[in-house]
């Protein structure tokens, strides 16, 4: 039996994107450790993927045929058909959708399941513009409220590279559940610690990377941005502030520290739920740390004050002068690469008017009719939305409206596909080709197939060319194929590419996106601001165009009444991802109350609890731990509906209707819910 070993790159939704070496005997897929190709993740890769990739691509609940629905919605039953028929079937109902509502009553519903510029959205988006469907905003899923917040303050440039982390004096981790998500930023800190630097951690629950920090701040939910203020206006008792660096390249910071003023230490750490000589610790340190790194993660977002807790925090930098070639923020590494959207997707297929959907509107538009048109024909692909969709049920009952046709995409049987009338088989990434640009690092993958797709599935890219052939569609842009797509998602004439095509990059070596002498990019360094005033705009004119007159300046609205539900990342799983196909009730994540809370609710004693607000109901183990301050509660996201006896998850807790003040991002983060005896 021939063994052979593939360069490969991790698709999956991680800042990192690992380089990987994969084993293959017999078709199969037997090994996967990291690899040396990109030196950032030097070969070190989560278990998560190490354990759980060969059941993922070859296991039980793996779709391998086109099959059309043979039972209830919901039900998991399907028969085999052929490829033909199912194109066929999709072409006459959704041509039927639009010759009766117009082609806006169809919509992709699509997310972040593969990273590859590819297998995301490519030849995907093609298709869509062409036939004149609804667009649809992903960002405010996640990541989009971040990216607000930090083009509006910096442009849309990159901030430090992770690596600066390694020489820090102090890191400073906000909201990032490192060792879960962020894996090798943990080894610089590491290696930073081992030097002498300090780390703290702001988050309100005591992760693993918590318990590692010299100081460990354990904020209310959604009060990140007055602790960011009280920080800034302590800074500046201790006269911290680089007022050199503000005059040159700041602007708003008289209206700024106006803002950040009325909000004290004592104040500020009372709203907070932390301790004031906590806060003032934090800035004794931050005031003379030297270098200084700034990590703040996706949890910051995902609540009503998300934009601004991550405005506050990110201009403390900018206040203490401290951007240079080895301090700054890990933010905006996406902005790194060279990225020609407009070639990859073609937008101007489309036609002019055509609607955008905020996708988390998607759940009411589709179980409601909400909206003109309505929503009759979807498409599920990259994404298992019933499970990470906040308000469940909601989409639920969405989904199991038979005058809705829709068509899923898949790798495996998700809760979501058993909703589908016709499903088309995925290949996964390793079985296909793609070009990898990180979201939480500076350099740029190429990956090859490793093995041929199983069964009959094929790569998103030929999905979508032979929905676009059955649809009749003859531009020339459908018949690129990979290695045009991949030259069509760069710009071939950047330096940062050094005059190799995209789909010529070598495998076994990621390519550094570097300035034109080599060196890491960095803000202050060799990038300057992108914004209109080529300043640091901590008072931004063009959010406030953007998100609404409140939003030229960071702010605060309270939590609502009630115990705080967070949902952190998990070490078994990416959301939905890795655990097998569904989980089981002994894979349900547990929920973690403070003793004080369980206390008072009788619970001492309790082995499972009902969680509960008005929109739904879960049944999960109960762990009582100081690791959650009192008035929080958290359990992991992403956990399969089979993990509940309920049937929902605790995104059936979260309101699709409550948004963050950039965005109209989810608030995962701020969900007011009551916890009972089960």
């Amino acid at each position: 039996m021939a063994t052979t070993e593939h360069a490969s790159v991790c698709t999956l939704d991680c800042p990192d994107t690992c380089s990987l070496t994969v084993t293959v005997e017999d078709q199969r897929i037997v090994k996967v450790r990291g690899s040396h190709a990109l030196p950032y993740t030097g070969a070190v890769i989560c278990n998560k993927v190490a354990h759980h990739t060969a059941e993922w691509v070859h296991g039980g609940g793996r779709l391998l045929y086109p099959m059309r629905r043979s039972g209830p919605r919901g039900s998991g039953q399907f028969t085999r058909i052929s490829w033909a028929e199912a194109l066929d079937e999709i072409f006459t109902r959704t041509s039927a959708v639009v010759a009766e509502h117009g082609p806006q009553a169809v919509a992709p519903l699509n997310y972040a399941g593969p990273h590859g510029m590819l297998s995301g959205d490519s030849m995907s988006l093609r298709f869509f513009h062409k036939l004149g469907a609804s667009q649809l905003f992903r960002g405010a899923m996640c990541g989009g409220v971040r990216r607000e917040a930090w083009v509006g303050t910096y442009g849309a440039v990159p901030g430090i590279g992770p690596e600066a982390a390694g020489d820090a004096a102090l890191n400073l981790v906000w909201g990032n559940n490192a060792t879960v998500t962020n894996l090798h930023l943990v080894r610089q800190i590491a290696q930073a610690r081992r030097k002498g630097g300090k780390l703290v951690v702001v988050d309100p629950l005591r992760t693993k990377i918590a318990e590692q920090a010299d100081l460990h701040i354990a904020p209310l939910p959604g009060t990140d941005v007055l602790l960011g203020f009280a920080l800034a206006v302590e800074l500046e008792r201790l006269g911290a502030h680089d007022h050199g660096f503000i005059a040159q390249h700041v602007q708003g910071y008289d209206a700024f520290m106006a803002v950040a003023r009325e909000w004290p230490v004592a104040r500020a750490a009372e709203a907070s739920g932390v301790k004031a000589e906590d806060i003032r610790t934090l800035a004794a340190w931050m005031a003379g740390a030297k270098p200084l790194v700034l990590s703040p993660g996706n949890g910051l977002e995902r609540g009503r004050n998300g934009g601004s807790g991550i405005r506050a925090i990110i201009a403390l930098p900018a206040l203490l002068g401290r951007m240079d070639a080895q301090s700054g923020i890990v933010l905006g590494a996406g902005n790194v690469f060279p990225r020609t959207p407009a070639r990859l997707t073609r937008p101007d297929l489309l036609p002019p008017g055509t609607r955008t959907l905020n996708i988390l509107d998607v759940g009411k538009m589709l179980a409601e009719d909400s909206g003109a048109p309505p929503l009759r024909a979807v498409f599920i692909y990259n994404h298992n939305p019933l499970v990470v969709h906040p308000d469940q049920n909601r989409l639920r009952r969405g989904l199991e409206r038979e005058e809705v046709f829709t068509v899923g995409i898949e790798i495996a049987m998700t809760e979501s596909m058993k909703y589908c009338d016709v499903l088309l088989p995925a290949a996964t990434s390793f079985e296909c080709d793609d070009l990898y640009a990180a979201y939480g690092q500076h350099w740029l993958q190429r990956a090859e197939a490793v093995l041929p797709p199983q069964g009959e599935a094929v790569p998103n890219t030929e999905v979508f060319r032979r929905l676009a052939a059955r649809f009749g569609f003859d531009d020339a842009c459908f018949q690129d194929d990979d290695a045009a797509l991949m030259d069509a998602a760069l710009d071939n004439a950047s330096p940062k590419l050094g005059g190799v095509a995209p789909s010529a990059l070598p495998t076994e070596a990621a390519l550094r996106m570097s300035a034109p002498d080599g060196a890491a990019l960095a803000l202050f360094h060799n990038v300057q601001p992108a914004t209109p005033s080529g300043k640091v705009e901590l008072a931004s004119e063009s959010l406030a165009a953007k998100w609404g007159a409140a939003q030229l300046l960071p702010g605060y609205r309270p939590h609502r009444p009630g115990l705080a539900l967070i949902s952190p990342a998990s070490d078994k799983r990416i959301t939905s991802t890795l655990l097998g196909f569904g989980g089981t009730a002994g894979e349900t994540p547990p929920l973690l109350m403070h003793p004080a809370d369980a206390a008072a609710r009788g619970l001492g004693g309790a082995a499972q609890v009902r969680v509960f607000n008005t929109l739904g109901a879960v049944v999960l183990p109960l762990v009582v731990t100081d690791a959650v301050p009192r008035g929080v509660v958290s359990s992991e996201k992403g956990a399969w509906l089979a993990t509940s006896p309920t049937g929902q998850t605790i995104s059936a807790l979260v309101s699709a209707d409550d948004r963050a003040d950039l965005c109209a991002g989810a608030c995962f983060n701020d969900v007011a819910v009551e916890v009972a005896a089960a």
